[in-house]
């Protein structure tokens, strides 16, 4: 397999809880007839249709807890995941010997699941680590991160159509495929990173 193109090492810079909304409409009783004492059972809002309370033993749908700053979170997960996809722009995915112990391997391409089945899995990683990019935190500086900016929310969902295409490409096994996930995926990143991590003043203003 030839490939083409040069290789971009790249740092890449919603997991967003719809709260559940429980509440069944129902039909407004005759007047005279199976009305509710006030004060007791559901109550009959502007319209003439009955909300019913939340169900007895109803638990509210919580945030999950942050471990990690955005900095953190990028190194942790982002960052080796789209590594196999810019080194599967110069180096065959097929090519790699399993590792010895293949189940304990920190390579992904010499793993139990290495080859072109790491770039399919490294795309799937991606796009649902896009997720936690939308989760309340701190940037490494302390200061909270954009996750509310609209252009934020914009550049998280490009990211994880980028990875889509990566997982894509790793079910194509095609050189051509590659390089233009790989393009997508770096475009992805470079748009975020040069608003909010390549600014002026360094770790101070960026996140």
């Amino acid at each position: 397999m030839v490939y083409r193109g040069v290789r971009r090492v790249l740092v890449i810079a919603i997991l967003v809880l719809a709260p559940a909304y429980i509440g069944l409409a129902a039909a407004q009783a005759p007047a005279g007839r199976g009305a509710a004492p006030a004060g007791r059972g559901a109550s009959t809002p502007p319209g003439g249709r009955a909300s019913t309370p939340p169900a007895a033993g109803a638990v509210a749908p919580q945030q999950p807890r942050v471990y990690a700053n955005m900095l953190q979170l990028m190194r942790g997960t982002l960052y080796p995941q789209s590594n196999v996809i810019f080194t599967a722009q110069v180096e065959d995915p097929a090519s790699f010997k399993p590792a010895a112990h293949q189940s304990t391997s920190s390579d992904p391409f010499t793993s139990a699941y290495g080859g072109w089945e790491a770039v399919e899995n490294s795309g799937m990683a991606m796009a649902e680590t896009a997720s936690l990019l939308l989760v309340a935190r701190p940037c490494s500086n302390g200061k909270p991160a954009p996750v509310q900016n609209a252009d934020w929310q914009m550049w998280v969902q490009e990211l994880r159509e980028a990875a889509l295409g990566v997982n894509k490409a790793g079910q194509a096994k095609n050189d051509d495929v590659v390089l233009e996930a790989a393009d997508k995926l770096a475009t992805a990143c470079l748009h975020c990173h040069a608003k909010y991590r390549n600014v002026p003043g360094g770790v101070p203003n960026r996140c």
